[in-house]
């Protein structure tokens, strides 16, 4: 039976990656929660409240549904954001998506979802890449959240201005031909 799990994006730039190339991927270190991802999973997509560096302005929102569409595996090149590395990873297919920085804000939903148990301390939950949701409220989140959907290609657009992090394998710099790069 598939799951449904909570994706938990936290910097403007990664948005943009797991958006524009519809992909997820998990930090170094965080294996158990890549294991527990499997293709046929659908995943919610939520950006905090500081993904958009704004977190007074900003509130932390569901923005889209997908679905895992390939096993979680190690990615060939790594990808980093900031200073965290992602090793593993998988595709998904987004299937709707929020206009960009409208959704569904999580917060004012905490009290009826049981993955909270208690809801003054909910956001600590949210320290992880991805957060296993009960069946009950992934529907709940799944019917709250569907007025908000657009088609992928309707509301990309606006995703697609936030800047784009380099994502250079860590190798590049590490594993160069001894005197690669100089000039002599």
């Amino acid at each position: 039976m598939a799951s449904t799990h909570l994706v938990i994006l936290g910097e403007r730039s990664a948005l943009r990656w797991v958006l524009t190339e519809q992909r997820m991927a998990f930090p170094a270190g965080r294996m158990r929660q890549a294991r527990a991802v499997h293709e046929g999973d659908e995943v919610m997509l939520y950006t905090t409240r500081g993904c958009f560096r704004s977190p007074t302005r900003d509130v932390g929102r569901v923005i889209g549904l997908g679905m895992v569409a390939t096993p979680v595996s190690v990615l060939s090149d790594p990808v980093r954001f900031g200073e965290r590395e992602f090793t593993t990873g998988c595709d998904i297919q987004i299937q709707g998506l929020a206009l960009y920085r409208d959704g569904l804000n999580l917060r004012e939903l905490v009290h009826s979802l049981d993955v909270f148990p208690n809801p003054r301390s909910w956001a600590a939950k949210l320290r992880r890449t991805t957060l296993a949701l009960p069946a009950q409220d992934a529907e709940f989140l799944r019917r709250k959240l569907k007025p908000y959907l657009k088609p992928y290609a309707e509301a990309i657009a606006g995703y697609e201005e936030l800047p784009a992090a380099p994502s250079v394998p860590s190798r590049d710099l590490s594993e160069s031909p001894p005197g690669a790069g100089r000039q002599t």
